[in-house]
C-alpha cells in the first residue's frame, strides 16, 4: 500500500516538474524572440534603404550594416547573429550550438518552428528560420542582374547564397542570452 502511494506522489511531482519545465521553455522562447526582434527590424530597414538606392547598394547594407547592428545589440551577455547552410560571408558561420538546429531545418522542410535550447545552467539559445522573401531574390535568386552578380563575385568569391526561391530556407537568426532566474 505504501509503495503504491509513493508511486502516485512521484508521478504527481513528475507532472508538476514537467509543467514547470515546459513553462520555463516557453518563457525562454519568448525572451529569445523578443531579443531578436530589434535585430530583424533594423536589418530589414537597412536592406530596404539599400534597395531604394539600388540593388548593388543593398549588398553594402547587408555586408556592412548587418554586422554593425548585430554588434550594437550584443550587450549584457546577449550575442546574436545570422547564419546559413549556404554562406555568402564566411564570417557568418554558425556557432557550434546552432549548427545542429540549422541541419535539422535543412533536413525537414516542413518543420521550421523556432527552437530554444539550454546552452548551460545559466544560458539559453534561440534560433528561428529565415525564409526567403521576394525582395531577397535580387541578391539570392536563381538569376541575378549582371552588376549584382559582379559585385557579389568581387566581394564573396566563394559565395554559395544564390539559387533560392521565395519561401526557401535562407538561413537562421540566432541569439544566446542569460537564462531567466
Amino acid at each position: 500500500m505504501r509503495t503504491r502511494r509513493h508511486l502516485e506522489v512521484w508521478v504527481a511531482v513528475g507532472a508538476v516538474l514537467a509543467a514547470a519545465v515546459s513553462q520555463a521553455g516557453e518563457l525562454e522562447a519568448a525572451r529569445g524572440a523578443a531579443l531578436l526582434e530589434p535585430f530583424k527590424a533594423e536589418l530589414q530597414r537597412a536592406l530596404r534603404s539599400g534597395l531604394e538606392q539600388g540593388p548593388v547598394e543593398a549588398i553594402a547594407a547587408c555586408r556592412d550594416r548587418a554586422p554593425e547592428i548585430s554588434m550594437s545589440l550584443s550587450t549584457d551577455g546577449v550575442r546574436l547573429g545570422r547564419s546559413s547552410h549556404r554562406l555568402r560571408n564566411p564570417d557568418n558561420a554558425p556557432p557550434d550550438w546552432v549548427q545542429p538546429i540549422l541541419d535539422a531545418y535543412v533536413a525537414s522542410p516542413t518543420d521550421r518552428a523556432p527552437t530554444t535550447v539550454s546552452l548551460s545552467a545559466n544560458r539559453s539559445g534561440y534560433v528561428e528560420p529565415i525564409l526567403l522573401q521576394a525582395a531577397c531574390l535580387t541578391c539570392h535568386g536563381e538569376v541575378l542582374a549582371p552588376a549584382v552578380a559582379a559585385r557579389i563575385d568581387e566581394l564573396y568569391p566563394e559565395d554559395r547564397a544564390v539559387g533560392f526561391g521565395v519561401g526557401d530556407l535562407r538561413g537562421v537568426f540566432w541569439v544566446a542570452f542569460p537564462s531567466s532566474d
